[in-house]
């Protein structure tokens, strides 16, 4: 029922955003980048390109799949940026994707694009263990996954809800790829997720709402991505800090695709080169701590801390994920939230 009222919600938004200015010279994107981002880009775009608005929805991950699937017969947005793979490769199966071969094709490996040109990957986005710094230092703070389940964490865990979360769906699935790559099955994956939900205090709606938890106190933890939690703690002044987990952390790329039959496709393609320009990608990792997909970008145009953070990625096989997850956050929301204790 929320997720009908979220899309209903939106809908409303898109048509009170696009009665403000009626225009064939418009670009309707949909992404969970945040309104930072999604701002100064739109605002870049539309002072080099006179007459050209962009219109952007910030929604999580599994909200804009949600979308552009009940958009399909009559697609509102132009361009989707942002999302883990496995959400683009769910849209690509679909038919929710329409090709585009971008300039720097050749820059990127093919683990991080969709062989057919539905979808390239922008961002790589590691996941972590985030804290409040003013009450927990990084060596008290949990090192690793497996941490997070000792009984000192009880009630000290506040995790934004999953099911709308492209973010948390990750992290939650890859916790089951842990234990379903050697048994082919993801019960041992349950059993971990229900332990952590016995530690669990509460399940935000939202990220906002996560970060004035976390912030207030009134729990101390959570997973979430790194660039995020820079940002809050950089521009905003969030007693943050984190983890990188010690054994191995899922890196995500994330996506960026145009939508099929969209009303804008020309303009949709220019604002995804664009966004994904040198200069741009420099400017997102400075301004917005995202580690570029590219292997092109030079280190010296990056900030230090990319270029010396040092990164276990965790070895998880986002085909499979993207066919699993669906049916594996179905059997957390039936059977395992709130049932931890």
């Amino acid at each position: 029922m929320r997720r009908k009222i979220d899309l209903v919600f939106t809908s409303l938004l898109l048509a009170g955003l696009l009665a403000c200015g009626q225009t064939d010279q418009q670009v309707v994107v949909y992404s969970p980048h945040g309104k930072e981002l999604l701002g100064d880009f739109a605002d870049r775009f539309e002072a080099a390109n006179p007459g050209v608005k962009i219109h952007w929805l910030d929604m999580g991950s599994q909200n804009v799949l949600d979308r552009i699937r009940s958009e399909k017969a009559n697609p509102q947005a132009d361009l989707w940026w942002g999302a883990p793979s496995s959400f683009f490769m769910n849209a690509a199966e679909e038919g929710l994707l329409q090709p585009y071969h971008p300039t720097w094709a050749g820059a990127i490996d093919a683990a991080r694009r969709d062989p057919g040109d539905l979808w390239y990957g922008t961002y790589l986005t590691p996941e972590v263990i985030a804290f409040n710094s003013q009450v927990l230092s990084k060596e008290a703070a949990p090192q690793d996954w497996d941490d997070l389940l000792q009984p000192q964490w009880h009630d000290k865990i506040a995790i934004r809800n999953p099911l709308a979360s492209g973010t948390m769906r990750a992290i939650y699935a890859s916790m089951i790829w842990r234990f379903f790559k050697d048994s082919g099955t993801p019960e041992a994956g349950y059993d971990w997720l229900l332990k952590l939900d016995a530690n669990t205090k509460t399940y935000p709606a939202n990220p906002t709402l996560m970060y004035l938890q976390i912030a207030r106190q009134e729990a101390m933890i959570t997973l979430w991505n790194m660039p995020d939690i820079e940002l809050q703690k950089q521009s905003y002044d969030y007693p943050f800090d984190y983890v990188i987990p010690s054994s191995g952390t899922p890196v995500l790329v994330e996506g960026l695709a145009v939508v099929a039959n969209c009303k804008n496709p020309e303009l949709a393609k220019q604002f995804y080169e664009f966004i994904t320009t040198p200069e741009a990608l420099a400017i997102q990792a400075e301004k917005y701590f995202r580690i570029p997909a590219r292997n092109d970008i030079s280190a010296a145009s990056l900030p230090e801390w990319m270029t010396h953070t040092e990164i276990k990625p965790m070895n998880v096989d986002w085909q499979l994920l993207s066919k699993k997850s669906k049916e594996w956050m179905k059997y957390w929301d039936e059977n395992i939230k709130g049932r931890g204790e």
